[in-house]
């Protein structure tokens, strides 16, 4: 799959069907969680199904008599178990097992997701190195000379002490310094690993984690003009090495900084400092990562970790509908030693599902209309 540039019609068609099955595999994913943690805790299941819709295949255990799927569409996949929705005499039934079984089962979907992902970033910095920012062609300043700016050629291994991973982490590095205030930049120079002492060019007043040309104008990228007409910062990704116990580190470290970037985004989003139209529903994300998909085998795993924690990060929110939400009723059934009647509870989770499903809609439109 390596360097797979395809263009037109076929580029398109792959793409889709890259972001698809990277969709349909972290679900499956995490419905194995759900499946692999309720197997051993004793519950009973129903059906473990890939897919939605009409079933294609489906085969039933015989010791168990779980029924396995395969659906005709390729989006999801579900793990059933008996009483879920309702109250069952079955002894094995999901709401018949104690809450902190519940609890175990609900967040191993989400645990599942993570671990893949921590898996997939292993096998992309062993296999590619982690990727780093390198710089390309720098503006000239009269005041600053050479020893006090970063050089063509640099590649950012951190600021102020700090690892980098995202441009994110160069922002909250930077945010509230001002022009001229110096920075202690980590950087790969001719090979050699150096501490720069850089002056900034503008001041780092970002507004939300977004911003990503306030940084390059202060760290003194120049910019340059593609065949589009548009301007870019002359900023490329270049792949570092590490070795073999700091590979392993930066792995874990480069899943959690995901995490906390999906977490900070949505704060954002609650404060009102990144706007709603900066999201993207169901089909903005498969078309976002398809087109990162098929740039190569390392950019497939790349977005196939970030959609994997993705999903880890968003089904443990309390929010009505997913599995967070349902660890919050099991904690007060576990706390009040009574649940939540059931009927309530499943008005909450059709509720919530269907405001989910609008949400999903309105950004969509909203990127749609940004085009």
């Amino acid at each position: 799959m390596a360097n797979l540039l395809v263009s037109g019609v076929g580029g398109i068609i792959l793409s889709v069907l890259l972001a698809i099955l990277i969709l349909l595999f972290m679900i499956c994913v995490h419905e194995f969680g759900h499946f692999i943690s309720g197997r051993i805790l004793g519950f009973k299941i129903n059906e473990f199904a890939i897919g939605f819709g009409p079933a294609l295949f489906k085969r039933k255990g015989k010791k168990r008599g779980t029924v396995f799927s395969v659906r005709a569409f390729p989006l999801g996949g579900f793990c059933a178990f008996e009483g879920e929705d309702g109250e069952q005499a079955d002894p094995n039934a999901f709401n018949n097992k104690k809450p902190w079984q519940r609890i175990i089962v609900l967040i191993s979907g989400a645990l599942m997701n993570y671990l893949v992902a921590l898996l997939l970033v292993i096998v992309g910095f062993f296999a590619y190195g982690q990727p780093c920012y390198k710089m390309g062609a720098m503006l000239p300043h009269e005041q600053y000379t050479a020893q006090y700016s970063l050089m063509e050629g640099d590649v950012i291994l951190g600021v102020e002490g700090r690892n980098a991973y995202f441009a994110t982490d160069l922002i909250f590095a930077l945010k509230g310094k001002t022009e001229g205030e110096s920075v202690n930049v980590d950087v790969l120079r001719g090979g050699e690993k150096q501490r720069v002492e850089v002056k900034l060019r503008t001041d780092c007043n970002f507004k939300n984690s977004s911003e990503i040309s306030k940084l390059w104008r202060a760290l003194g990228s120049d910019t340059y003009e593609a065949e589009d007409g548009n301007l870019y910062w002359c900023v490329t990704a270049q792949n570092c090495r590490f070795s073999f116990f700091e590979t392993i580190g930066r792995s874990f470290a480069y899943s959690f900084k995901t995490a906390g970037t999906i977490f900070k985004v949505l704060g954002e989003l609650l404060t009102g400092n990144l706007g709603i139209s900066a999201m993207g529903g169901p089909v903005t994300t498969i078309r976002q990562t398809g087109a990162i998909a098929v740039q190569g085998f390392q950019s497939f795993l790349q977005v196939a970790a970030y959609i994997g924690v993705n999903l880890a990060v968003f089904n443990l929110l309390p929010i009505p509908a997913l599995d967070g939400s349902k660890v919050v009723f099991c904690i007060i059934e576990w706390i009040f030693r009574k649940p939540v009647p059931r009927k309530v509870e499943a008005v909450i989770h059709a509720v919530g599902f269907a405001l989910i499903l609008l949400f999903a809609v309105v950004v969509d439109i909203l990127q749609f209309a940004r085009c």
